[in-house]
C-alpha cells in the first residue's frame, strides 16, 4: 500500500472515554475520519463505573472545545460552568451526547487485542514507515477483525489495571485469596449493598491520593449517619504524614481538589480514621472472618473487616507490544513526558502543558494519550488530555505549527514535594515562603449533611 492510499485510511482511536471522544471530535474538525473502538458496551464505560464519585474539576474544565463545537448543531448546551458533576453526570450529560454526535464512527463492545504493521513485527525495519497500522479487534460475540489505520491514538486509560496493595508493586501475599474482602474502587455508599458492607465495620484504606481521600471522607460521613455507628477506617500510608499529605488545601487552584484533602484531614482529626504511617503491606492474612495486614517490617495491624486498595493505576501495554514505543523505565510514560510528571522529581504540583513532542514514540504515527500517557504517575486532569489530543491531531493533519504550540495553562495543586526518598515525606512550606505556601485550612462539614466529596479529574 502506498503512502497516498495510507492517508485515506481512518485514524483509529482506542477508547471512547473523555479523551478518546475528544480526539475523535478534533479529527472530525480537521476533516479526518476517526474510528473509535470501545471495549465497553457504552461510551464512557469506565467513567460510568465510578458514576457516584464527584469530580474536583468543574464543568468549565471538563468539556473539550472541539467536542463542544461538534455538539452545537444538535442544540447541546454546556451545563453550569461552576458546578461539579459526578462521573454519572459527566457520562450522561456530555459523553453520551458526544458519542451520539459521532454516531457510527464508534464501535462498541470492540476490544483492541493488538496493533502492528502489516507483515512486520517489531523486529523488521524494511519499509516499515511506509506501511499503515493493522489493528486487531475482538468483538463481544467472539468475532475477530483487522482494520487498517493511518495512525493510532491510544486513549484506553488505566481503569482496568489498578495497582495492588503490596508495597513492592506486586500483590501482597494472600491478597488474591482475600479478594472477596478487597475492593480496588471507591465504594458507592448510597448503594444499599455497599453501605451494608462497610457500615459499622473497620476498613483499611490503602493509598494516599484523591481516591483515598474520597474513601476516607465517605466512610467518615457513613459513621455519623443513621445506621453507620461504629464505622471506622485505618488509613495505610507508605510514608509519614507531612504538610503535603492532604494536598494543597485552600492553596490549590482547583478548590474542590483542595477541599477533598481537607475532608480526609478532618476524618483523621475527628477520629473516624486512624493513620498508620510508614506501612508497606507485605501480606494479608485471614483471621476468621477478618483480615490482618502485615508490613514488610513485621508490624501487624489489628484485624479489619474490609480493605479498599486505591494505590493508583498502571497502563496495560500488552496490545501495543509489536510497536516500538519509547517509554520511561520507571513510569512507563513516554520518555520526553516522564520528567515533567515524575513524582520523584515533581515540584509544587505543576505539570507543564505538553503535546505531540513529548508524546512521540520511535514508531511514528502512534500516540498514547490521556491517563494512560502518564503511566504510573498520578494527578492527571481532563484538561491535560484535551490539550494532548489537540496537539496530536494537529500533527496527524500536518499542521505542525499548531501541534507544537501550547494552548493551555494548568492549575497548581498548591503542594511542594517530590523528594523521591524512600522513607521521607515531602513537606509543604507553611510560613509563606517557598513555592507553594498554604493558607490555613477552612472548616469542613463531615457527616450525613455534608455534600458529596469530589474525587476525580
Amino acid at each position: 500500500m502506498n503512502v497516498t492510499a495510507t492517508d485515506q485510511l481512518p485514524v483509529v482511536v482506542v477508547g471512547a472515554g473523555p479523551v478518546g471522544l475528544a480526539a475523535a471530535a478534533h479529527l472530525v474538525g480537521r476533516g479526518l475520519e476517526p474510528l473509535v473502538l470501545e471495549a465497553g458496551t457504552q461510551a464512557g464505560a469506565a467513567v460510568r463505573e465510578w458514576s457516584h464519585v464527584r469530580l474536583f474539576s468543574a464543568w468549565s474544565e471538563l468539556v473539550d472545545p472541539a467536542a463542544e463545537k461538534l455538539l452545537a448543531p444538535a442544540g447541546w448546551v454546556k451545563p453550569g460552568a461552576d458546578s461539579y458533576p459526578t462521573g454519572g453526570d459527566w457520562a450522561a450529560d456530555y459523553l453520551q451526547p458526544l458519542a451520539d454526535a459521532l454516531a457510527d464512527r464508534i464501535r462498541l463492545d470492540a476490544r483492541v487485542t493488538g496493533v502492528s504493521r502489516p507483515g512486520r513485527d517489531r523486529v523488521v525495519d524494511a519499509d516499515r514507515e511506509r506501511q499503515p497500522f493493522t489493528v486487531h479487534i475482538r468483538y463481544g460475540d467472539g468475532r475477530e477483525e483487522r482494520v487498517l489505520a493511518r495512525a493510532v491514538i491510544d486513549a484506553s486509560g488505566t481503569w482496568s489495571t489498578p495497582s495492588p496493595a503490596g508495597g513492592d508493586g506486586l500483590p501482597a501475599l494472600g491478597e488474591r485469596a482475600a479478594a472477596d474482602r478487597i475492593s480496588y474502587r471507591v465504594p458507592d455508599l448510597k448503594d444499599p449493598a455497599e453501605r451494608a458492607r462497610y457500615a459499622g465495620k473497620r476498613t483499611a484504606v490503602i493509598g494516599s491520593g484523591a481516591s483515598a481521600f474520597t474513601a476516607l471522607a465517605s466512610l467518615a460521613a457513613l459513621a455519623v449517619s443513621e445506621g453507620g455507628s461504629g464505622t471506622r477506617a485505618a488509613w495505610i500510608l507508605r510514608r509519614s504524614i507531612s504538610g503535603a499529605t492532604f494536598g494543597g488545601g485552600s492553596a490549590d487552584q482547583l478548590p474542590a481538589r483542595g477541599a477533598l484533602g481537607l475532608a480526609a484531614k478532618a476524618a483523621v482529626e475527628q477520629g473516624y480514621a486512624e493513620a498508620v504511617t510508614g506501612f508497606r503491606t507485605d501480606a494479608i492474612e485471614r483471621d476468621g472472618e477478618r483480615l490482618v495486614l502485615v508490613a514488610e517490617d513485621g508490624r501487624r495491624l489489628d484485624p479489619v473487616d474490609e480493605v479498599i486498595v486505591v494505590t493508583g493505576f498502571r497502563p496495560d501495554l500488552t496490545f501495543l507490544d509489536e510497536l516500538r514505543l519509547g517509554l520511561d523505565d520507571r513510569l512507563q510514560a513516554p520518555v520526553e513526558l516522564a520528567p515533567l510528571i515524575d513524582p520523584n522529581q515533581h515540584s509544587c504540583g505543576t505539570v507543564h502543558p505538553h503535546g505531540v513532542k513529548e508524546l512521540a514514540h520511535p514508531e511514528e504515527g502512534v500516540y498514547v494519550v490521556g491517563m494512560k500517557s502518564y503511566g504510573r504517575a498520578p494527578s492527571f486532569l481532563a484538561l491535560t488530555g484535551y490539550e494532548q489530543v489537540r496537539s496530536v491531531v494537529a500533527a496527524i493533519a500536518g499542521d505542525h505549527e499548531s501541534a507544537e504550540r501550547v494552548e493551555l495553562v494548568l492549575p497548581e495543586t498548591g503542594v511542594c514535594g517530590g523528594a523521591g526518598l524512600f522513607d521521607q515525606a515531602a513537606d509543604t512550606p507553611t510560613d509563606g515562603g517557598g513555592c507553594c505556601a498554604t493558607a490555613p485550612p477552612t472548616e469542613l462539614q463531615i457527616g450525613a449533611g455534608a455534600p458529596p466529596a469530589p474525587g476525580c479529574c
